[in-house]
């Protein structure tokens, strides 16, 4: 099941999810929905045979209002961001959701195994590093959360991820024929209307 808007709010409500959260997410959900739009407006690539790019967008929004859902939930032991928010949506019957879910958070793009590969995926992953409470880009994002005295394993993390993260944002970006600055200053702008 995917669900709607209404429903993922209900969500928010059932597990508690911080107001902070609820703005970030519903951020997240805005800024993937742009860049899909500017991914499936671009033309095929008619001498490699590709056809347009199916974007499935209730479950991009549906896995960016929910990609958070267990900011305010016990973890069971051993689990971690996200992994109790892929729990949670599983039971909820949700599992097309927590597959993508499964994939946006920062040290999932360091494992090949659940390193964000569909669109839906990337995009989820993209929008998440490019917003905190609001639109500021993946470097600024970075650069925040080395400031915020984590401990050294984490920092260690995000000194691995960090290229692999801009690899990503370079993919979606040559894509859509953008470059970084211009990709944020439109999102940013987009916001306004």
């Amino acid at each position: 099941m995917i669900p709607t808007e209404e429903q993922a709010k209900q969500l928010w409500e059932k597990y508690g999810l911080p107001e902070k959260k609820r703005e970030h997410v519903a951020l997240v959900a805005r800024v993937a929905i742009f860049l899909a739009t500017k991914v499936k407006s671009q033309k095929p690539a008619r001498r490699r045979g590709r056809s347009k790019v199916k974007i499935d967008e209730k479950l991009l929004i549906a896995g960016a209002l929910l990609h958070d859902i267990d900011k305010n939930v016990p973890k069971l032991p051993g689990e971690r961001h996200p992994d109790a928010g892929v729990r949670i949506l599983r039971e909820e019957g949700m599992g097309e959701v927590a597959d993508i879910v499964k994939t946006h958070s920062v040290h999932a793009i360091l494992d090949p195994m659940i390193a964000p590969k569909t669109w839906e995926e990337k995009l989820l992953f993209f929008a998440d590093k490019m917003v905190k409470q609001e639109v500021i880009g993946v470097d600024a994002r970075f650069k925040q959360w080395n400031e915020e005295h984590l401990p050294p394993e984490e920092l260690a993390l995000l000194a691995r991820a960090y290229p692999k993260v801009k690899d990503l944002e370079a993919e979606i970006l040559r894509f859509i024929g953008m470059e970084p600055w211009e990709a944020l200053l439109k999102i940013q702008a987009s916001l306004l209307v």
